[in-house]
């Protein structure tokens, strides 16, 4: 009974590692191909459980999803002789995995070609492309014409190159500090030339502005001249109706004006006689 048991077990065990071995699992995202001896027996794109022969089919598993691959940095000559190091990737589907295994064999030594097709794409479409045309200009066009090169480059082996882009183009860094210190004196230039006519600006203005601050001052200092010439007039022409009317009176206010005035406080002295004309109030009331 024993002996029974002890066959049982093993042969659960030898049912479980043969099992094991002769079962696979195929998901939603993959497509798998069986192959025996380095031959394809099948291939598979359903997803689920499948059977393969133990130790002599081994599966190769190929990615359904869009496949991203980052282009290495490159330096290539654009148009005017001029050097730019770009920055790539590219995406792919394989829909060939039979055409695929048969040609390339393995994604590290697809990609390992992809690069080369890339390089080489870039280089010939780029080499007629100004930087500016690359930056932004003809950016979209140029993509376009470098994967459709592309894709005819790697058609043979069963897959389909959906888009190549940049991420990034730049110049080599000596040539990029050449062109950063030409750029920063252009723009010092630029700025110099703004400050001259910015200066020039403000001298005209200033310059208006003081003419015609004299030309108001003058309007204004011809207006109070005219205006106090009609005041002085009015006033002799009432001190004259004044003192024709009372000549006695007008002299009294006139020398009593000119007591206020020249008896007022301040620096100025006066030495006279108290018996001389100017005091003449100050004797008789009536200034005979």
């Amino acid at each position: 009974m024993r002996a029974f048991l002890s066959f049982l077990v093993v042969l659960g065990i030898a049912a479980g590692v043969l099992a094991y071995f002769s079962l696979f699992t195929v998901h939603q995202t993959e497509r798998a191909m069986v192959l025996q001896l380095g031959s394809v027996q099948k291939e598979i794109s359903e997803p689920g459980l499948h059977f393969k022969i133990p130790f002599v089919q081994n599966v190769v598993y190929f990615d359904k999803k869009l496949l991203e691959v980052d282009v290495p940095s490159r330096e290539i000559l654009i148009a005017g002789k001029k050097r730019i190091i770009i920055d790539a990737f590219a995406r792919y589907k394989i829909t060939e995995p039979l055409k695929f295994y048969q040609n390339i064999g393995s994604r590290l030594q697809f990609d390992s070609r992809l690069f080369d097709f890339v390089n080489a794409s870039f280089r010939e479409v780029l080499s007629g492309a100004s930087l500016d045309d690359i930056v932004k200009d003809k950016r979209k066009e140029l993509m376009s014409e470098v994967t459709n090169i592309v894709k005819q480059k790697v058609q043979p082996f069963g897959v389909d190159v959906v888009d190549v882009r940049l991420k990034r183009a730049d110049l080599p860094q000596q040539l990029e500090q050449n062109v950063y210190t030409r750029m920063k004196r252009e723009r010092q230039q630029e700025a110099a030339t703004y400050r001259a006519e910015g200066e020039e600006e403000s001298i005209k203005i200033r310059a208006e502005a003081d003419r015609t601050v004299i030309e108001l001052k003058a309007q204004a200092t011809k207006k109070s001249e005219i205006i106090r010439g009609e005041g002085d007039a009015e006033r002799n022409s009432v001190f004259a109706e004044a003192f024709n009317r009372d000549p006695k009176f007008f002299a009294f206010y006139r020398s009593m004006q000119a007591y206020e005035k020249g008896l007022a406080s301040g620096d100025t002295r006066l030495v006279i006689t108290p018996k001389s004309e100017f005091f003449r109030f100050f004797n008789k009331p009536s200034g005979e």
